[in-house]
Parts: structure tokens; sequence; C-alpha cells
């Protein structure tokens, strides 16, 4: 399909993608891998008279680690992701759930700003990111912010950014001592396919191995926006993680979210399968075997 004709910047710097920005007044809009805007745009969803392409922009890139956070820049690719070595110092929840994104053609083309700010509630790298309290740092002529991700989604394509803004980076703290992580996907297929349900858990043990110190558990696809469920993790503080203890910690988990029925699955099997994948990834966090899951 035709694209609708539009105009084409490549700027080399964070300043002048600002001041284009500025200079639009919402008429432009940014493109990094394009594996989403240019599907929207093919199929005339959105025509910008401005395309502001970030691949040049020096202050979007890198993946370092320094003082205990890590810093993933805008531009980094889920390819750049999936073996980091950096990521195996206690964020290796994100190289997990990197693996699961698309193709390989698509991991090594889409970018971590591109997924969060498409704020699909599907969204692959986001469940992994609010378990582990990431913050963004958004830019704009009035200067930076910097804002919990849990604050950043509002709703299905929505998020805090300003039309004069753009995510600069993503920070990361450095999970808990004897922190353990998880991240299941399911799809209608076993790859190539966007989550029907995803859940990302972080798990804080005590010394004995299996009573749960802290717990932070985020679902994907069945709420407008990914979700933390928090009276699911309050179930699993100060508890021993045994059989009942995990079926218990599914079930609130299926009742705290808000699926919707559509073309790819129905509300009952979404909130079901939630059930599923949170019992599974609490047993993956403590080593235990689990079933062939999802994609």
């Amino acid at each position: 399909m035709r694209l609708k004709t539009f105009e084409f910047f490549d700027p080399p710097s964070l300043a002048y993608v600002l001041d284009l920005l500025g200079r639009f007044e919402g008429r432009g809009k940014l493109i990094a891998g394009g594996t989403d805007l240019l599907v929207q745009m093919k199929n005339h969803l959105l025509a910008p008279e401005k395309v502001i392409n970030l691949m040049r922009v020096p202050e979007l890139k890198g993946l370092e680690e320094k003082s205990g956070e890590l810093r993933i820049g805008a531009l980094v690719s889920h390819g750049q992701m999936e073996d980091a070595p950096v990521l195996k110092g206690g964020w290796e929840i994100l190289s997990e759930a990197a693996r699961k994104v698309g193709s390989v053609q698509i991991r090594h083309r889409g970018t971590l700003g591109g997924n969060l700010c498409n704020a699909s509630p599907s969204a692959d790298m986001a469940p992994p990111l609010l378990v582990l309290g990431a913050e963004v740092n958004l830019a704009g002529a009035r200067g930076g912010r910097r804002i919990p991700l849990e604050s950043f989604f509002l709703g299905p394509g929505n998020t805090a950014i300003q039309p004069d803004e753009v995510l600069v980076e993503v920070f990361v703290p450095e999970a808990p001592p004897h922190s353990r992580g998880a991240f299941l996907k399911l799809g209608r297929r076993k790859s190539l396919d966007l989550a029907l349900v995803s859940v990302a858990v972080l798990l804080t043990l005590d010394e004995d191995g299996v009573t749960c110190r802290r717990a932070r558990i985020a679902l994907g696809g069945v709420a407008p926006t990914p979700l933390r469920a928090k009276q699911t993790e309050k179930a699993l503080e100060g508890q021993r993680l045994d059989g009942p203890g995990m079926r218990r910690a599914g079930q609130v988990a299926a009742d705290e979210c808000q699926p919707i029925s559509d073309i790819r699955a129905s509300a009952i099997y979404r909130r079901e399968m939630v059930r599923v994948l949170t019992e599974r990834a609490i047993k993956k966090c403590l080593g235990l075997p689990i079933p062939p899951t999802g994609i």
C-alpha cells in the first residue's frame, strides 16, 4: 500500500530533534526502527506531514551499567539486549523478554524506545521493566524529567510523553540480593506473535530459599496498559512458596487483571492463562520444572 507524501528529517543531535518538534507543533512523528510506525502509515492509520529520524542521535544510544544502575538508550534494539553481557549482572529477565520479541529481523530493527512508546497493552518489554522498577528519562524544550515507567503508560497507544518530548533512555535499578526473575509469554503461535498474555515475576527470597521476602509481578495483554499486580505481590510477600501458595497467587492475579474479549482470545481464556502463567513463572523463579509454555 502506498504511503502518503511526507517530509523526512535526519537530525544528528537531540537538540536538533527537540527544535524540530517545537517548530512542527504536533505535526511530526518520530521514527527509529519503524516496525510499528511504518505499518500504521502503510495502512493509512497515521499520515504524518513530517517524519523525524532518530537513528543518528548519539544521546539515545548506549547500554551500560554504572554504580549499580543500568542505563538503556532508547535506540538500543531488542537484538542488542538478547545476549548483552551487562544484563547478566541481575537483569537477565530483560534478555529473556527481548528474545521473545517478533522475529530475528524485528529484534534487530525494533528499539526499546519504540516498544515502550507504542504503548501496546501487550508490549513485551514492559512487564519485565515494571517488575525491575524502571524509570524513563524524557527530554523536551523545557528540560528533562525522569518518571517511573508505571506512570508512563496511560492507555492503549497513549503515554505521558508530551508532543515536544523524546524518550531518551531507561534507567533500571539493580535487583535486591537473592532475587530471581522469570518472563513467560503466551501467543497463538510458537513464534512471531503478539502476547495474548505475558507475565513477569521478580522474587526476592529469604535465606531459606523458599520464603518470599519481596515480590514484583507485572502482566501484559490483560488490561488497557501493562499492569503491576500489586494484590498478588501482597499475597506472596512473607509467605512460604509451596504448592498451595503458588496456586493462590495465580488465582489472585487472575482476579486482579482486566482482560477483554477480542478476535484473538476471550476474556475468560486470558484470565485463566494469567492464573496458569503466574503460577508457572513463580515455579521457574524457584528453579522448579514447568511444562513447555508459550513462545
